[in-house]
Parts: C-alpha cells; sequence; structure tokens
C-alpha cells in the first residue's frame, strides 16, 4: 500500500507520514523544498512521479493571517494555487486505487470562518467542496473523502499566528477553556486507524479536531 503525505516534513503533515508508515509499504512524505504547492509546473512534475496511490493526504501551510483589504491580486493568485489548484490537479493525474482513501487536513475555522484568515478559510472551503463532490462520484470504486478539520495544533503554523499577536504558545494555551492546545500526532493516529482498519461507512464527512471549541453542531 502507497501513500502520499503532502507537506510531510513538519507539523501535523509529519505525524501523519509517521503514522502511516507502521501500516504501509511506501509513504511519500515531500516537504516543501521537494513539493512547493505554489508552483504548478513542480506539483505536475511530482504527479508524473507518482501517478498511483492507495491513500493520499492533501495538506499544505497556510498563507499569513490578514484583513480582506490588504489581500492584494498577487496574494489571491498565489494562495489559489498553493491551496486549491494544485489540489485539484493532484486528484485528477494521481489515480487513487479502488478502496482508498483521500484526506483534506484544512481548519476548523471553514465551519466558522476567522476574519483575519479570509485567504485561507475561502480556499479550503472550496477544496472541501470538489472533495465532497468527488466521494459522490467515486462510490462504486469505495474510495473514502474525509475533510481534517484541526483547531489549536502544536504546530509551527499556530506559532506563527501566535507571535503575530505577540503571544507565547504558552498564553494560547491558556487562553483557551481546554488549558491545551492540540497533539498533531493526535491527527496521526486517526488517519492511521482509519485505513489500518478499512473503516469505509465515515465518508463524505468533515471531522473536527478542535477540543470542542466551535460552536458549529454540523
Amino acid at each position: 500500500m502507497k501513500a502520499i503525505v503532502l507537506a510531510g516534513t513538519r507539523g501535523i503533515g509529519k505525524s501523519v507520514a509517521n503514522a502511516l508508515t507502521e501500516i504501509c509499504d511506501e509513504v511519500v512524505a515531500p516537504g516543501r523544498s521537494i513539493l512547493d504547492t505554489s508552483d504548478l509546473a513542480n506539483v505536475k512534475d511530482f504527479a508524473k512521479g507518482n501517478p498511483l496511490a492507495d491513500v493520499l493526504v492533501l495538506n499544505t501551510g497556510g498563507p499569513p493571517a490578514m484583513p480582506f483589504d490588504s489581500i492584494t491580486e498577487e496574494d489571491w493568485v498565489k494562495y489559489f494555487n498553493q491551496l486549491f489548484l494544485s489540489f485539484m490537479l493532484l486528484l485528477k493525474e494521481i489515480k487513487i486505487n479502488d478502496n482508498g482513501y483521500v484526506f483534506l487536513i484544512s481548519s476548523f475555522n471553514i465551519k466558522e470562518p476567522a476574519d483575519n484568515l479570509i485567504l485561507s478559510n475561502s480556499y479550503r472551503i472550496a477544496s472541501w467542496s470538489v472533495l465532497k463532490s468527488l466521494s459522490k462520484r467515486d462510490l462504486k470504486r469505495n474510495v473514502t473523502y474525509l475533510n481534517i478539520a484541526p483547531g489549536p495544533t502544536q504546530t509551527d503554523r499556530l506559532k506563527e499566528l501566535a507571535q503575530k499577536d505577540g503571544k507565547t504558545l504558552e498564553e494560547v494555551a491558556a487562553n483557551l477553556p481546554t488549558k491545551r492546545i492540540s497533539d498533531p500526532d493526535e491527527i496521526g493516529k486517526f488517519v492511521k486507524s482509519i485505513v489500518e482498519h478499512k473503516i469505509k461507512a465515515i465518508n463524505g464527512v468533515s471531522i473536527n479536531f478542535d477540543m470542542g471549541l466551535s460552536n458549529s453542531i454540523l
């Protein structure tokens, strides 16, 4: 069984890749130096070298937090490629074998958009919308599509967002009702469990990993 985990050298991607190595014969986990999803030529070359997979984890770093009026046309184009179009190209060019899995790592903000994460919210919602449609298309092939929507998680991304607000991760945790930040290994264990146990009844749904912080009931 072959798994491909994008951005698999740091954060959530690394945790997922490490967990899948326990059950997969091959795990391809490129970091940004190997696969930059904002570079479409790079994305196409990667797909040519990896035309088949049993598990595909679509994951990439998020854009900076900024208010709508500060977002430039160049920002919209860059992150359209990085967060959306690159994923669509990979889905078209990499065949997911029958009984396979596709996971999107997004954010719990797709259900409750944060006003300073507009670039991230909009493109991650768009990606999940397409994957939801594909989950219907591929029912006969038994290919499962799941959206993993993390809340505050111990990653460099969260550290960067915290620093922009003048906070440490410890201060972020202290301001949460849970008084803690999620461990990315929990997501890795979840992905591994779904694949290892061939769980197929959960399909076409978004699963929050936010410690219960979200107010959404759907």
